[in-house]
């Protein structure tokens, strides 16, 4: 039975003697503390008996310590040996100095940074590279088995994140890349007009909508779109530990959640491309049309002369680096969440910032490329 903790001063002639009993635990110790303080203060020389303590913590030996103040010896203490050892190492924590850590400042801050950095960056390689081939040898799991065992791919998840990731994002795209057309159409009427060659705009449009502004609009609404979802929904199902069970059961999350999305992004995005490319020159064929008299016929006839299929290739031939991309940094960072909400929003944030950033990129590195094969 539980006895909250206590304490007594019997009267002495030689040596005041305080007497300790009950439970000094944390959840018995109460006020009694405050009151062993008070009693003690301005006294001397005070001998402790914890023999009738039956049970006692940290909580309790600080309380003890910390009413006799800096003076606090073993010397006067009479209890048995496992409380006497708690008392020590209590006092020995409480004697020790906190350390002061000097902040870098100056150019040694600035290196500190820097290296920080740099490790930061090549781990950051190394996961990637992890996931990567971890991904690559489920998608090669998964060609082998839409060969011999159709029956084993998980198709029902696929449909639903292609409806999801594809399907759902027609409107935002088709409008999105309207505009841009409308926009690229303006501008162009505006530029050429005061060299007369205002119907060059036909061609402008075709060559910035076919073969970059389709592709490039296309995988940045998806990244904030459907990469920041993937990063929402692995992200809450690890706070819950989901992926964890799944482990456990034998399940391959890279097989059950990431590869789905992966392949959907993959077949969806190239249907994303045609959308945009249809959207994008109906924007500037209104434009045109409206400010310059050019009909629908005149339009597609020079887009078919001029501009012809070879930029449309070009942009398609993107598509499938761009959804692995997006789908990629999405599942990734859904995974690297932590258990608490701050950590899915930083991850979320992350997902769609990385998605854009490499979007851009790749577009760059791929129009460097095409410029020197002169395609």
């Amino acid at each position: 039975m539980e006895k909250p903790a206590d304490f007594q001063m019997p009267a002495a002639t030689d040596r005041p003697t305080v007497v300790l009993s009950g439970d000094w635990t944390t959840n018995l110790l109460g006020g009694v503390g405050d009151a062993l303080t008070q009693e003690l203060r301005g006294r001397q020389d005070v001998a402790f008996d914890l023999t009738p303590v039956r049970r006692m913590d940290t909580a309790g030996a600080y309380a003890i310590i910390r009413a006799v103040g800096p003076g606090f010896s073993l010397d006067g203490v009479t209890a048995r040996p496992e409380t006497r050892r708690l008392l020590e190492l209590v006092s020995n924590a409480v004697k020790v100095e906190p350390v002061v850590r000097r902040e870098p400042k100056g150019f040694h801050q600035l290196t500190i940074r820097i290296g920080r950095a740099v490790v930061d960056v090549g781990i950051e390689f190394i996961t990637t590279m992890g996931f990567l081939g971890h991904l690559l040898v489920v998608s090669g799991r998964a060609a082998v088995n839409l060969v011999v065992a159709p029956h084993k791919v998980r198709w029902a998840p696929i449909f639903t994140q292609m409806e999801r990731a594809g399907l759902d994002a027609i409107p935002i795209v088709a409008v999105t890349t309207f505009f841009i057309g409308a926009v690229v159409a303006l501008l162009g009427v505006n530029m050429l007009r005061q060299f007369g060659a205002e119907v060059y705009s036909v061609e402008l449009i075709g060559v910035a909508v076919i073969r970059e502004f389709n592709i490039v609009i296309t995988a940045v609404l998806l990244s904030g779109r459907s990469a920041s979802a993937f990063a929402a929904e692995l992200g809450s199902m690890k706070m819950q530990q989901e992926i964890d069970a799944m482990q456990v059961m034998g399940v391959d999350p890279f097989e059950a959640l990431v590869l789905p999305r992966f392949v959907a992004l993959l077949v969806t995005i190239p249907l994303l491309t045609f959308v945009a490319t249809l959207a994008g020159l109906l924007g500037g064929l209104m434009v045109t049309w409206s400010t310059l008299g050019l009909g629908p016929t005149f339009f597609l006839q020079r887009i078919v002369d001029n501009v012809g299929p070879t930029h449309f290739f070009v942009a398609l031939s993107k598509a499938p680096v761009m959804a692995g991309v997006v789908a990629g940094i999405g599942c990734r960072q859904g995974l690297l969440v932590g258990g608490d909400v701050q950590s899915l929003g930083q991850r979320v944030t992350a997902a769609v910032v990385h998605a854009i950033f490499a979007v851009i990129m790749i577009d760059a590195a791929f129009a460097l490329i095409y410029m020197q094969i002169d395609v």
